[in-house]
Order: C-alpha cells, then sequence, then structure tokens
C-alpha cells in the first residue's frame, strides 16, 4: 500500500507516455525522409549481412473495436490479392537495391491479419521474400495467426515455407468482454488453432493478452491467464489496453465507462504478473513473460534484450526493413516509414519506387539517448561504462541526465558509479523513468497511459 501511495504522488495514474519501441518516437518523424534517402539506406547494407524484414498485411476479416493498428476490413479475397501484387513488386525493388549475400535473421508478417491470405498466395509472398533476402543460420520466422482466420492449408502453407514461430493474440478469454470488444474467440478455437500449430512442428508459440480491457476485474483476468497457461505459450505479452479513441475511432464502440481506473489497471496487471511468475515463466522487460528456454529469456540473462517496433527482441541485426502499407524500417542512419494508406503505397511502387514518405534522420544525442532508454526498458539499468565507451557519452553528461531522474523520482531510482537502476518496487515506473531521457516535445502527443 504505502509503494502503491509513492507510485500516485510520482503521478503513475495521471501520466501518459510513449511505449519506446523507437527513439525518437513516431509522432516526431518528418518528411524530411522519402524515397531516396530509404534507397541510400537499403544500398549501404553492407554484403553478407544479416538484417531483418517486417511484412504488413493491412487487411482484416472484421475490425476488433480495442485495435489500434493500422487495418481495413474486407469480405472478399480480391484486395488482398491485389495487395500481394503490389508486395512481390515491393520486394522486387528490395531485391534490386540490396548488396549481394545479404541474409534474414527475423522475418515477421504481421496485420492485420496475416492469416486473411489463401494458402497459394503465402506460398507466392514467402518465395518471393526468400529470393530477395535468403533466410540466414538459425533464423527465425514469425507469424501473428488469428485463431478465426487458419485452416489445415494455410498452415501447411506456413509451415512448408519455414514458419518456426507462430504468434497468437487471446486479449481475454471472458465472453462478456470479448463481445464489449468485438474480439469473439472462444478458448476450444484458440486451441484447435494453438494444436493445428504444433501438429506442424511449429516449435515456439507467441500470445498476447491484454490488462485494462472494459470489464475486466482480477478475478476474470486470473481466470483468462489460466486458460492461457493451459496451451503452455512459450512467450507472452502482458500489453496494456490502450484507449486512444481520438486516434482509432472504431474504439469510441467501446464505452469508456466500463474501463478500470489506472489504480485497477495495475491490480489487473500484478494479477496476471504473478500467475505467469508462479508458473515458472521469466519476468522480461515491462510486460513480456518466457519460458527460461525461450530465447527472449535467454537474451535478458545475457544482457541482450532489445526493443522494436514489434515488441521486446533477441534479434541483433543493425537493420529491419519494412516492406508493405505504413510499415516502418530502422537502420543505423535512422528510421522510415511506408505511406500509409494503401492506395498511396500502391502508387508508389506501381510507379517503381519506394513508398517511404516521413521518417528521422539521427542527429546530436539521439543514438545515445535512444540507447539509454532502450536499457531502462529492456534492463532496468544504465550501465555508465557502456554510454562511455560505446555511446561517446562524458561523465559529466551523464550526471546530469541521472541527476534529473534522481530529482523526478527520488529513492525509486538508484545512482551509483556503475549507473543507474530501477529497484522492482519502482518498475511500473519505467516508462515514466525513460521519459526523463527523451529530449524531444512530447506535449504535442496524445500517448497512451503510463500503466
Amino acid at each position: 500500500m504505502e509503494t502503491e501511495s509513492q507510485l500516485m504522488r510520482l503521478g503513475l495514474f495521471d501520466a501518459r507516455v510513449p511505449r519506446y519501441t523507437s527513439y525518437p518516437t513516431a509522432p516526431h518523424f518528418s518528411a524530411s525522409v522519402g524515397p531516396d534517402q530509404f534507397t541510400a539506406w537499403i544500398e549501404a547494407i553492407p554484403a553478407g549481412s544479416s538484417i531483418s524484414l517486417y511484412m504488413h498485411v493491412p487487411f482484416c476479416r472484421r475490425l476488433c473495436w480495442f485495435c489500434a493498428c493500422r487495418t481495413q476490413g474486407t469480405q472478399s479475397d480480391d484486395p488482398v490479392r491485389a495487395y500481394a501484387d503490389v508486395l512481390l513488386a515491393e520486394l522486387a525493388l528490395l531485391k534490386a537495391k540490396l548488396a549481394p549475400g545479404v541474409t534474414l535473421s527475423r522475418l515477421h508478417w504481421g496485420g492485420g491479419t496475416p492469416t486473411l491470405m489463401p494458402a497459394d498466395m503465402m506460398t507466392r509472398v514467402a518465395g518471393a521474400v526468400f529470393d530477395a533476402v535468403p533466410m540466414g543460420p538459425g533464423a527465425e520466422f514469425s507469424v501473428e495467426i488469428d485463431p478465426n482466420e487458419i485452416d489445415e492449408a494455410r498452415l501447411d502453407a506456413l509451415a512448408a515455407a519455414g514458419m518456426n514461430r507462430a504468434s497468437i493474440g487471446v486479449q481475454d478469454f471472458d465472453p462478456a468482454i470479448q463481445k464489449v470488444i468485438g474480439r469473439e474467440q472462444s478458448y476450444e478455437e484458440t486451441k484447435r488453432a494453438v494444436d493445428m500449430i504444433r501438429d506442424r512442428g511449429v516449435g515456439s508459440l507467441n500470445a498476447d493478452i491484454l490488462y485494462g480491457l472494459p470489464h475486466q476485474t482480477p478475478a476474470k483476468i486470473a481466470q483468462s491467464v489460466q486458460m492461457l497457461l493451459s496451451l503452455v505459450p512459450d512467450r507472452v505479452a502482458l500489453y496494456g489496453y490502450a484507449h486512444v479513441p481520438w486516434m482509432a475511432r472504431r474504439q469510441q464502440m467501446i464505452p469508456s465507462d466500463t474501463l478500470p481506473t489506472p489504480e485497477e489497471r495495475l491490480a489487473l496487471f500484478e494479477t496476471a504478473r504473478k500467475l505467469f511468475v508462479w508458473d515458472g515463466y521469466d519476468e522480461i522487460g515491462i510486460d513480456h513473460f518466457a519460458r527460461p528456454t525461450d530465447g527472449l529469456a535467454q537474451a535478458a540473462k545475457a544482457g541482450t534484450l532489445r526493443r522494436n517496433f514489434q515488441g521486446y527482441t533477441d534479434d541483433l541485426a543493425p537493420v529491419l526493413v519494412g516492406m508493405g502499407a505504413s510499415s516502418i524500417s530502422r537502420f543505423p542512419q535512422g528510421f522510415a516509414q511506408n505511406a500509409s494508406s494503401t492506395s498511396e503505397h500502391t502508387r508508389a511502387i506501381r510507379a517503381g519506387k519506394f513508398s517511404t514518405h516521413r521518417g528521422h534522420v539521427f542527429q546530436g544525442e539521439d543514438l545515445l539517448r535512444s540507447r539509454m532508454i532502450e536499457a531502462v526498458m529492456c534492463d532496468f539499468r544504465i550501465d555508465a561504462a557502456e554510454m562511455i565507451r560505446d555511446w561517446n557519452a562524458s561523465p559529466a553528461q551523464l550526471k546530469a541526465m541521472f541527476g534529473a531522474a534522481k530529482a523526478a523520482f527520488g529513492d525509486m531510482v538508484e545512482i551509483t558509479p556503475a549507473g543507474l537502476f530501477i529497484p522492482e518496487r519502482a518498475r511500473p515506473l519505467t516508462r515514466m523513468v525513460a521519459r526523463v531521457f527523451d529530449a524531444y516535445d512530447l506535449s504535442k502527443s496524445q500517448h497512451s497511459s503510463a500503466i
């Protein structure tokens, strides 16, 4: 109770802060980065190096009301097939610009609903990906799978293409909550999908579950977590539902007076967190859990955990290339985002150029601050020696930055000659601590709740 009072005094229950899957965050991207810059960055990738690739499929058979992703509904396969043709052309452009011998360390298909694609389309797209960038040794190919939109033929196609990690969205198993958020998906349907995935030898399973949903209570989320645990996922993301109806108009379908308070959100998170830990999962960063044998848990132990637009990752590739409408790429030089609308993206690709329409070129202290924020989000600590050795920080610079964190959070952060550390009782403040190292103006960006 004393800790909760202290968290309240420090503003946890009122703050709205970025999730820090990038730095600077996407609202600070500008039109200064376009197709020419993106092309130059692709051409600068060294021959024989390893990269990651994210492919966005922005279509769903139904639009879930809780979702804030860039997607559009379709009852026909025609727009999906047309979009797949655009992806094939985009991948051909990528292949033409890449140096020889570049391979993939990670490939992720997200959306939307990638499994909306018919089996033959999946095979064609996967073939085009690997023709442009072959899989490297130990590479991981993951796909977001909607249990309501999958069958034997599509899973056969994905398994034949080399999918070795699958990700399923659960959100919550309570039927009443599912109805309010527009995502009806029974435990039986979910288990059927999981069984089909495992029957095909897919070795790793991710699952997403949400806290902070309408009508959610500790008892209800405990029930959902226990049902999820019966499916034995290797990795779980416990995301806080971000109610941002000003950004995602479909969320206006969810009555705001049914949402838990910030204090109740913290109780929901803690209920779920304890259940995952009791079941033998390692805590990863602020909101992930993994079996000790999972790559994410091993990276956390080794100090090599990283954070990108998909959340926490054990991927160390210096380049992430985004394919498809609205996808974001990260290079050592900066960020680049494709046109958000499928029509604009399609026009650019059909004209023979990438659709990059905004981004950010790293400058000044960007890389130092980016690494400091990532270290806070991944490890709850900043190693002063690393910042000085690898990121050109000066001791005086770090002293001033750490001092600002200490002034803001008092004994909820610890400062020593080794660096900065967030003790366990203060972990709910992590995103707020990260904000201290953010030099950009956050006043014009409407972010999600800090808890």
